[in-house]
């Protein structure tokens, strides 16, 4: 059954190959591992409660305690989005006496974050 309001998807009129532009690329693809270990990295970016802690970060540096206190969720749900943000090499920690303080782990996340903000508010 065919849905009458999904835009459909321009197709060529007729198959031709356009062998130049095939060259010009031929090479240049990045490899089944690193393009795996990019589709891994944006998933992080898929979930709207992750976005919440990086853009948090994005601000400011922050232990636990204040994350959860500021998204208002608990400490556990907060550590739990933490250690896959931390694994995706997203954020890094810092110990300072009891307290464990994250940030953003270096300006290409911090660029991410802002070019994401600005393509979605164009």
């Amino acid at each position: 059954m065919h849905n009458h309001n999904e835009e459909n998807v321009e197709c060529c009129l007729e198959k031709h190959i356009h062998t130049d532009i095939l060259n010009r690329l031929s090479g240049n693809m990045p490899d089944e591992e690193t393009l795996s270990d990019l589709a891994d990295l944006f998933k992080l970016f898929g979930d709207s409660t992750r976005m919440k802690i990086l853009f948090v970060l994005f601000k400011e540096e922050m232990c636990v305690c204040d994350l959860a206190e500021s998204l208002n969720m608990t400490q556990s749900a907060v550590s739990h989005q933490l250690k896959s943000l931390k694994q995706g090499r997203l954020i890094k920690n810092r110990r300072e006496g009891k307290s464990i303080f994250y940030s953003l782990a270096d300006d290409h996340v911090r660029t991410i974050v802002s070019m994401g903000l600005e393509h979605i508010s164009e």
